[in-house]
């Protein structure tokens, strides 16, 4: 019998009306380099987008694996603040869609991987805040700029205690970066365990201390905030991310039995 393939939900971004030459009202879509990474480690994957009606529950079961890749801002109404002048690429329904996603992962023991903007609506799910614009700011290295399509790679230090340390083996990852945005205070809940050499909060996960609520095999919600997409095709430190989670995916769905 072939052995069993998780199956990895990818939430989509809204595609304008003018992003994708006729289609006059615009689409949804997800980058390649994300799938392809999925795909390596022999995963299914399925795109979901906002605008389901039934519970993020219900979406959520059929699935082994959820990914929230990367795109435009969070709404700075969902951390208590106004828009600044920085501030792009606004979709107020993924963001609904997306934090309803990851409180149902959360409590159904889901195994998640939160890229980039991911890592921020994770934090922000849980009551944290960001800086809505991070160049300029003093003592900051150059992280890139998504809007003036500029990128960047430096380290990122990892807690040897982390999930982040135990799933890549390396005290140091090297890392491609471009955001603006970054996390200031950090969500209920969760830790900072990556950090740039400007002490810029690079990766989070939900801190297994207080986890008595959830189920014997949740726990693994890591957010990062590089793109591990662009180099894990030439740096295994990178690719082992999307590894571990088709790897948990996996024991979840082998320990759950079919559901579709």
């Amino acid at each position: 019998m072939e052995s069993y393939r998780p199956l990895i939900a990818v939430v989509a971004y809204h595609l304008a009306d003018d992003r994708v030459p006729r289609w006059p009202h615009g689409g949804y879509g997800v980058p390649g380099p994300y799938l392809d990474c999925l795909r390596r480690t022999g995963a299914r994957t399925a795109i979901v987008s906002p605008g389901e009606t039934v519970s993020a529950d219900e979406v959520l079961e059929p699935f082994d694996g959820l990914l929230l890749v990367g795109g435009g801002d969070v709404d700075p109404r969902r951390y208590g603040q106004e828009a600044g002048e920085d501030v792009y690429g606004v979709e107020p329904d993924r963001d609904a869609f997306e934090i309803d996603l990851l409180h149902a992962a959360d409590s159904t023991g889901v195994p998640t991987l939160c890229i980039c903007r991911g890592m921020q609506v994770m934090n922000v799910a849980y009551g944290g805040t960001l800086v809505q614009h991070l160049p300029g700011t003093p003592g900051l290295l150059e992280h890139g700029v998504p809007v003036a399509n500029t990128q960047s790679l430096h380290d990122v230090r990892t807690d040897p205690q982390s999930r982040l340390r135990a799933t890549t083996g390396a005290e140091r990852l090297t890392c491609s970066s471009h955001h603006h945005q970054g996390i200031d205070r950090i969500g209920e809940g969760l830790r900072a365990i990556g950090w740039s050499e400007d002490g810029l909060v690079e990766a989070i996960e939900v801190d297994g201390g207080d986890a008595d609520h959830r189920p014997a095999e949740a726990g693994w919600m890591l957010g990062v905030q590089w793109h591990p997409e662009d180099t894990a095709g030439q740096d295994p430190a990178q690719q082992v991310l999307f590894d571990a989670l088709a790897n948990l995916a996996h024991l979840r769905g082998t320990r759950s039995g079919p559901r579709r």
